[in-house]
């Protein structure tokens, strides 16, 4: 008996250390979401070019993603979650350690493609291991955003902190970078589940589903997958303006929309952890999520007083970025327990999609007006609580 209490012990310690060596993977990660962005200056002038083709080196990132996602994906189904939870560490080591180095736009674009095929790597290892040393639960997925949060919120103050005092700006990419190549070390001793452990309710779960509901539930899934990237990049990228031109807000209130959003989102991501703690109820919670999100978005655009945009805003960045998305994708796994890879891989994928098309529709509408630009995501949400819904209603259809 007691030796069983030993072996049981060192199991939960193992689950405890790799799900923290994953989470600071995602810490890293949420400071390359935002480190070319923030460092765009100084690699403008490194590369003896303009900030718009500083930009343009960012979309290389989202082509590695569109790329990458559906191969790796499959791929970490086949092999193991462990292999591409390395991979995706090593590329983003290549990336952050050269980039500060690159001397030509090539060289740099190249590295940023890396860095997006690092990400889709890092999703398909990381995601299925958390929901398979959970017997399927998405409890520990949603932390993910917690801690990616995390990252892109001290990322920009330690560009601040270099820039203020005149030291090399390339510091701001080897201090990640030395986080990662600690925890790869730390990774290489750490055993991952087997593949192929799946929660025998999961299976029941998946095969009593028919075929044809089956589909239609991929479908909103899908759509849903590009549907709360969308609303998340309308958000963050027009909220500031609205909140000047549209609502006449102060600049400094405008900001702190964005700000509040952010607030939001990390509540959100405890909130929503704590809950699957205690029960799995991811279909009902995701339909509230996104009609809370729907909610707020309508206040956001018919109040005038500002303390009620900001509330809203609170709102919105709880509902919409407090870890819904991850808890979606942890519902799409139910429906293929033996392919959470590839699930994971074309999840992401259509959000990637989201990332590239959602610029370019919202710059367009932006030209009629800031406010058709950011009332977009009325439309983007409402598709998105439609598609929820229908979702929930299939997954609740079969369990009754």
């Amino acid at each position: 008996m007691e030796m069983i209490n030993e072996d049981h012990n060192i199991q939960i310690t193992s689950k405890k250390r790799l799900s923290l060596a994953l989470f600071i993977n995602y810490f890293v990660h949420g400071m390359v979401l935002v480190i070319l962005m923030q460092n765009m200056l100084s690699l403008a002038h490194s590369w003896s070019t303009s900030i718009a083709v500083v930009s343009y080196v960012i979309s290389g990132i989202g082509i590695g993603r569109l790329i990458a996602y559906p191969i790796t994906g499959i791929l970490s189904d086949r092999l193991n979650r462990k292999t591409f939870v390395l991979i995706g560490m090593i590329l983003y080591i290549i990336f952050l350690s050269a980039m500060p180095y690159a001397s030509n736009i090539v060289f740099a674009y190249i590295l940023a493609i890396l860095a997006g095929v690092g990400n889709s790597a890092l999703d398909a290892g990381t995601y299925t291991t958390l929901v398979e040393i959970n017997n399927g639960s998405g409890k520990s997925t949603v932390l993910i955003k917690a801690f990616m949060s995390a990252g892109d919120f001290i990322l920009p103050l330690l560009v601040f902190f270099l820039d203020s005092r005149h030291f090399w700006f390339g510091i701001s990419f080897m201090l990640p970078a030395t986080i990662l190549i600690l925890n790869l070390v730390n990774i290489l001793s750490i055993k991952f589940p087997d593949i192929q452990q799946i929660n025998d309710s999961m299976e029941m779960i998946s095969s009593s589903i028919s075929k044809l509901k089956k589909i239609f539930a991929t479908i909103g899934l899908l759509v849903y997958g590009y549907t709360s990237m969308a609303l998340m990049l309308i958000f963050t990228q027009w909220i500031t303006l609205y909140g000047l031109k549209v609502l006449q807000l102060s600049a400094i209130t405008s900001h702190f929309l964005l700000s509040l959003y952010s607030i939001g989102s990390i509540t959100g991501v405890l909130v929503i952890s704590f809950i699957l703690k205690q029960k799995s109820c991811e279909e009902l919670l995701v339909v509230i999520l996104n009609l809370t999100a729907l909610l707020a978005l309508v206040v956001i655009n018919l109040a005038t007083p500002p303390l009620v945009v900001e509330a809203a805003s609170l709102v919105f960045g709880f509902s919409a970025a407090g870890g819904v998305m991850q808890t979606g994708l942890t519902i799409f796994m139910k429906l293929f327990p033996k392919h959470r890879g590839a699930i994971t891989g074309i999840f992401y994928f259509f959000g990637s999609i989201a990332s590239l098309t959602i610029p370019l529709v919202t710059g367009f509408l932006s030209t009629k007006g800031i406010g058709l630009a950011f009332n977009f995501s009325i439309i983007i949400s409402l598709i998105s609580s439609v598609f929820v819904i229908l979702v929930m209603m299939i997954m609740k259809s079969n369990k009754e």
